[in-house]
């Protein structure tokens, strides 16, 4: 990718302080980008629309949102739990984009991309409250970005997993000898696939080179979704 293909794009990155921001960021202003770095959670029902209108419409927006997955057995997840996934992943991605949309509609022309989760795509134990409110994320862009497409504007989600990233996969966890085993056992890669590989596939994603793709979901998981 030339350095020079996000230049005088002004891309704001959520949750910039956690997840994948870290690294989306640094990949970004590289390239020439005018990164915002939000680093609030967004739960507040007015927050985004805040950002937004202080910020101003960005020309591509980065939903980085993310909170460490429970493990809670099925039978045992409670309405708090519940209510926590949805409103730090789910309703602020309705948000943040009703808050964008109308100023990208106007200029005909703007990006949306969700780094979503691969949780959404196959079945993982102890894990439903987390997998659905995944899910609702992708069938919401899924959703959007077919709607959005006539006016120019690119929305889409990478789903990832086995990604390295501070949140899902801290150094304590990497060094955990029973998750190098699964590692070995369940990605057919055979290692995480690293924070700069993500960042460089998100670059591709914000580039003109990708406007052809509306309402797509990326797998980025080391093949683990089809194993």
């Amino acid at each position: 990718m030339s350095p020079s293909s996000l230049m005088d794009k002004r891309i704001l990155v959520t949750q910039a302080d956690a997840f994948m921001g870290p690294a989306i960021c640094q990949r970004l202003h590289a390239l020439g980008a005018d990164v915002i770095a939000d680093t609030d959670p967004l739960l507040e029902t007015d927050a985004p629309a805040r950002l937004i209108e202080r910020t101003g419409i960005p020309d591509i927006l980065v939903a980085n949102l993310a909170l460490p997955a429970p493990n809670t057995r099925a039978s045992e997840v409670q309405e708090p739990e519940w209510q926590a996934v949805f409103d730090t992943m789910v309703h602020p991605l309705m948000r943040l984009c009703t808050a964008v949309l109308p100023g990208m509609q106007a200029r005909q022309r703007g990006k949306i991309l969700l780094i979503g989760s691969a949780a959404a795509l196959r079945g993982m134990k102890r894990a439903s409250s987390y997998s659905a409110a995944r899910g609702a994320q992708l069938a919401y862009i899924q959703a959007l970005g077919v709607e959005m497409a006539a006016d120019n504007i690119q929305i889409n989600a990478i789903a990832q997993n086995f990604v390295d990233n501070p949140t899902y996969f801290p150094p304590e966890i990497q060094a955990n000898p029973r998750f190098q085993q699964r590692l070995a056992n369940d990605v057919p890669l055979g290692r995480l696939v690293s924070a700069e590989e993500d960042a460089e596939f998100v670059a591709y994603l914000c580039s003109d080179a990708a406007n052809c793709f509306v309402g797509q979901v990326f797998p980025l998981c080391g093949g683990w979704v089809t194993r």
